[in-house]
């Protein structure tokens, strides 16, 4: 079994320029020498950099009793312990209070792309946030809701003709072109994208963020609600500034298909997170999984990241907490999502075995306690910096499936990259399994680096979700 007692992490999968970076700042602080240059950025995000990428979603409110950048801050050692190098913060604009849901609203009804929400802090307080995670090695990257305002943004009054009106000149909630209702969302307006002013508006905001906070790209929700050639143009002028990260919460069934996603360095594998939660509640089975991986590489190849997860803001608030998603399949899932082609994520809490549904209205928060998953996810974020073989997008790590006699219920995969091999075996099933294999070697259990013999003579067991990952 996969151990998550180790605490590890190996510094030297940080890239060369973070280190150095870090250790300039450090020269530059113990010297405290006014003349000195003052270094505010880190090296802009590289294909690399994605390619070994773990990504954090940040709920700010909900992060810490305080819900603020400052308290969130504070915590980014944390993340660079797990092997994070990209943070995704939900929504930090300022929430609209017309017709809002809740106490306290939701994140994705904008009241101003410009501003910040005075719950979470200030600008210089988010400057500072942003400034502190590069300083670790960490880029930041906004979350940004392009299809839909909140009611009090100043664009309902100063340009009604931004947005979408019914037959009597009123500005409308979105509408859902299957069904030609609204889908319920009352508490925003939806956005005319024929009008051209209304783009470049929210163009030049985007542009904003980058040079007024330097962050590092964008996560955009809702991504296949907006025309590509926004998205074009918008993300030509951000890369006129800097090179950026482009997260499009997506896929290729969603309108747009894979011409949508080919526009953005990554994108959402929902398919496979609910063919995962089918597969561990027994509705469907490993050569299930194996379908789905097999359309995954035919259909993405390099062009795209797929991120892989057992949790974000929307499943867990609305779906459930990872424990009833996943129950006793939890470790074996997220260490799938690790193993598997993509960029794993992990969502606030997660770390801390969250064991409730958090409030999405209204203020809520979860004890910041260290457990079992803590010290999981740790080893699993030294395993995809160290391996070559976990990389993903260009020049990715080859995936091969490896055969055994228990194929429906025991998954086992082999990444390769220039001579480095990580094996993945698991039991996918609430069964003891016994099973044999053609595939041969002498590897190392990772968690300890104890010997590991495979062989096609001998019948290997696993308990019920047990799960082996083996080096060379």
């Amino acid at each position: 079994m996969f151990s998550s007692d180790l605490v590890y992490l190996d510094n030297k999968s940080i890239e060369m320029k973070n280190i150095l970076y870090i250790l300039f700042i450090l020269l530059f602080v113990a010297c405290d020498n006014p003349s000195a240059p003052v270094v505010n950025e880190l090296s802009p995000m590289t294909k690399t950099d994605m390619a070994q990428g773990i990504l954090y979603e940040a709920n700010i409110r909900q992060y810490s009793k305080e819900g603020t950048f400052d308290a969130f801050a504070k915590d980014l050692p944390k993340l660079q312990q797990m092997g994070v190098n990209i943070l995704w913060l939900m929504p930090i604009n300022p929430i609209s209070t017309t017709k809002s849901k809740g106490p306290l609203g939701s994140y994705y009804a904008v009241a101003d792309y410009t501003g910040v929400n005075p719950e979470f802090g200030t600008l210089d307080d988010l400057k500072n946030l942003v400034t502190q995670a590069h300083a670790l090695g960490i880029y930041v990257v906004l979350d940004w809701v392009p299809g839909h305002t909140g009611w009090d943004n100043h664009w309902i009054k100063d340009h009604p003709e931004y947005y979408l009106q019914n037959e009597a000149g009123e500005i409308i909630d979105p509408i859902n072109p299957f069904t030609g209702e609204s889908f319920g969302w009352t508490d925003v307006a939806d956005l005319n994208y024929d009008n051209m002013d209304m783009r470049q508006a929210m163009r030049e905001a985007m542009v904003y963020w980058v040079k007024e906070v330097n962050i590092d790209g964008y996560r955009i929700d809702q991504a296949y609600a907006v025309p590509m050639e926004f998205y074009k143009k918008t993300f030509a002028a951000l890369r006129e500034v800097k090179p950026v990260f482009f997260l499009a919460e997506t896929d290729v069934n969603h309108p747009g298909g894979i011409e949508m996603v080919d526009l953005f360095d990554a994108s959402y594998d929902w398919p496979g997170h609910h063919l995962l939660k089918d597969v561990v509640h027994g509705k469907k089975n490993v050569t299930d999984w194996d379908a789905h991986i097999e359309n995954l590489l035919e259909t993405y190849n390099d062009r795209n990241i797929v991120v892989n997860f057992i949790s974000n803001h929307d499943e867990n608030s609305w779906n459930g907490t990872v424990q009833e998603s996943f129950g006793a399949a939890a470790d074996v899932s997220l260490a799938l999502d690790y193993l598997s082609p993509g960029m794993p994520l992990i969502y606030s809490g997660m770390e801390y075995d969250l064991d409730k549904r958090l409030l999405f209205f209204e203020k809520d928060s979860f004890p910041k306690v260290t457990g079992k998953t803590f010290k999981l996810l740790k080893q699993l974020g030294a395993l995809k910096l160290q391996h070559p073989a976990l990389q993903s997008g260009v020049d990715r790590g080859t995936y091969r499936r490896l055969s055994t006699s228990r194929d429906e219920n025991v998954l086992a995969f082999e990444r390769t990259k220039k001579g480095d091999t990580v094996v993945f075996i698991a039991n996918i099933s609430a069964e003891y399994v016994g099973f044999t294999s053609p595939y041969n070697g002498t590897f190392k259990r990772f968690e300890d680096g104890k010997v590991k013999i495979l062989s096609d003579t001998y019948e290997h067991r696993m308990r019920p979700w047990e799960f082996w990952i083996l080096t060379k």
